[in-house]
């Protein structure tokens, strides 16, 4: 038996393939949005926005329309309401959000149990990795395509609007509008990750990636590459652990991002808390 035998034999089945190459787009593309997520401070509302396409996605099912469609405009009316809720009453952002994301998500939950279907319509709650079909992973690329490009060409202005949106719009820049192209981001790369883990899980993929990358540098740019570089790691290495292990692949991938979140947390060189500790107990 070769060494390499471990690693080879998920490959031999073709549903593996498509698993690993349809989480790995996944990976990246919420890697690379959970940077701006992290610096402008937008954990909670990543964890909104996710939850709220619910409805949207299983709409867009049932009139045969793109999810994508489906999960855009619910995403920007989930924020138009947490937006009028907290600016014509006395209920704060945060209340807003909670009251929003969940009341959206519950009516995608009662839209699935009656809306007919020979698909079981539960895989976009949990995700249905295994299930990826030829079909899904085109729309999964192309969806993963268009949300990087586009983060990538104007990565320059949404850095610069998650840093100092009123120096931003000093220099000619719209903070709203680059606002609203964040969270249409943020809706579309909820549907790029719906078939890895699920409406429930989304938002791990979107924020735990920039948050262990933000531990382990200043620099936004090495952020950018340190992110992907991380989440496709974990999302290799659980979809394996899921293959070995007989787990749910997309809840393994989350553990396995959660475990390198807390080892960066804990021995990061220049922010880990043994770091800091030590450096502290040398200094008294």
């Amino acid at each position: 038996m070769s060494p390499l035998d471990p690693l080879l034999e998920p490959l031999a089945y073709d549903f593996m393939v498509r698993a690993l190459v349809t989480t790995v787009i996944a990976a990246i593309v919420c890697a690379v949005l959970s940077c701006w997520l992290v610096l402008v401070g937008w954990s909670l509302m990543g964890d909104a926005v996710s939850h709220a396409v619910l409805p949207g996605v299983v709409i867009a099912y049932v009139l045969g329309a793109p999810f994508a469609l489906g999960a855009v405009v619910f995403g920007f009316l989930a924020v138009g309401l947490i937006g009028a809720i907290r600016g014509t009453s006395r209920v704060k952002e945060d209340a807003a959000i909670g009251i929003v994301f969940t009341t959206l998500f519950a009516l995608g939950l009662v839209l699935i149990s009656v809306t007919p279907s020979q698909t079981d319509l539960n895989h976009i709650i949990f995700g249905n990795i295994l299930g990826v079909s030829v079909a899904d992973l085109s729309q999964i690329g192309i969806l993963g395509a268009v949300a990087f490009v586009i983060l990538i060409v104007k990565r320059r202005d949404l850095t610069l609007y998650a840093f100092d949106p009123t120096h931003a719009h000093a220099i000619g820049l719209n903070p709203r509008l680059l606002g609203a192209l964040l969270l249409g981001l943020l809706a579309l790369t909820a549907v790029v990750a719906l078939q890895v883990v699920g409406v429930i899980l989304v938002v791990a993929m979107l924020i735990i990636p920039g948050a262990t990358a933000y531990l382990l540098t200043d620099r936004f740019s090495r952020m950018l590459v340190i992110a992907p570089v991380i989440s496709v790691a974990c999302s290799i290495v659980g979809i394996y652990l899921s293959y070995w292990l007989d787990t749910a692949p997309g809840g393994t991938v989350v553990l396995v991002q959660g475990g390198a979140f807390a080892l960066v947390y804990l021995f990061s060189p220049g922010h880990g808390l043994l770091r800091r500790r030590l450096g502290r107990l040398r200094a008294a």
